[in-house]
């Protein structure tokens, strides 16, 4: 979608969306559940940034990260040699085609098919070498209940 169709279906002007795409302005908590039913993603994706844990988690072995129901990243986190905002709309095989990838897809296809959360160990290679990560990943719902995606929470274990 455009910035225009975006803001006209969560009816905001067009240059106040593309301050909030931008980080130049927060939306407010009514703009953001607005944006989150158009975009189809939680509107929790907004605030995560001035959660007090995200500083903790900054050098952490961590990643969070939030996928629509088509595998595309809607928010990430804490992401190793890459840049979050180069995943933002892509699948994992669309970022590195490879084994540790398709199987985080596949964690991801389970848990919307399984509709419950689940954990596995997969290996992941970057830039800087494969990683092994314990990859929790749970269903991310709609204020209706409604699965609109997969939230992940991947700790490093092992570094080769």
């Amino acid at each position: 979608m455009t910035q225009q169709e975006v803001a006209a279906k969560a009816f905001i002007e067009r240059s106040y969306y593309a301050q909030i795409e931008n980080g130049i302005r927060k939306p407010s908590p009514e703009v953001t559940i607005k944006l989150g039913e158009v975009l189809d993603f939680h509107a929790s994706s907004f605030n995560l940034e001035e959660n007090p844990f995200s500083i903790a988690l900054q050098n952490a072995p961590v990643i969070l990260a939030h996928c629509d129901t088509q595998l595309r990243y809607t928010w990430i986190f804490n992401t190793p040699d890459l840049i979050p905002e180069e995943h933002i709309g892509k699948t994992d095989v669309e970022l590195g085609d490879n084994d540790g990838n398709r199987a985080l897809m596949k964690l991801k296809n389970d848990v919307l098919d399984e509709k419950t959360p689940i954990s596995r160990v997969i290996s992941i290679p970057l830039p800087s070498g494969k990683i092994s990560y314990n990859v929790y990943a749970h269903p991310l719902l709609n204020e209706e209940g409604i699965i609109i995606g997969v939230a992940t929470a991947s700790t490093e274990i092992h570094s080769i």
